[in-house]
């Protein structure tokens, strides 16, 4: 069951911050939810969802699909980029106005490129940690590519491990994957996949 938030559910007070976790607040109470219950369901405590919520730390990106999940939405709803001036909107994201998602706890953090999720793909800049992996290896039902910006990316694609320095690029379709920085500095990566996952 989705849940629409009406602009009155999307403002924030002196206790939360106007991002994510002012969004988890607003989809908790809709829901008529304690944070000990919500916490519960996204396998956290509720002293970790009340940081979140008022702004004092960020959910990984696993919790964020856990949440998208329990409330039935994507997790795109959380993945998105500030209001663009009308003449801009649909056409135009400012390094300013992107919300990055994630945390260094699981090693990964992304912001939206792509100006929404309504095109036939995104473009996500991904920031993989020193010392990050992707534990297992998955598998989407989308095409994807990329381009190293900087650092290295170890990428498994069906079993087989390639090393991606600044300046390479890959493509990959339907195929099992997973990634991870063995450096000793940040990698920044572009990745784009269609359809649009988030």
């Amino acid at each position: 069951m989705a849940i629409s938030l009406a602009p009155h559910d999307r403002v924030h007070d002196d206790q939360t911050d106007s991002g994510v976790g002012q969004e988890l607040r607003a989809l908790r109470k809709a829901r008529g939810l304690t944070i000990t219950e919500l916490a519960l369901a996204l396998g956290r405590s509720a002293g970790w969802l009340s940081q979140v919520e008022r702004g004092h730390s960020e959910p990984a990106i696993r919790d964020l699909r856990r949440a998208a999940q329990f409330f039935g939405l994507p997790i795109g709803f959380f993945f998105h980029n500030d209001d663009a001036p009308a003449e801009e909107r649909g056409w135009i994201v400012r390094a300013s106005a992107r919300r990055p998602l994630g945390t260094g706890e699981d090693g990964l953090i992304e912001e939206l490129l792509s100006p929404d999720l309504t095109g036939g793909y995104e473009v996500v800049r991904s920031v993989f940690a020193a010392g990050a992996a992707l534990p297992e290896p998955v598998k989407r039902e989308t095409e994807e590519a990329g381009y190293v910006i900087s650092g290295a990316l170890d990428l498994e694609l069906a079993g087989s491990w390639f090393c991606l320095e600044a300046g390479d690029s890959f493509r990959f379709k339907e195929e099992p994957y997973r990634w991870r920085n063995a450096g000793a500095v940040e990698a920044v990566v572009i990745w784009i996949i269609s359809p649009p996952v988030y």
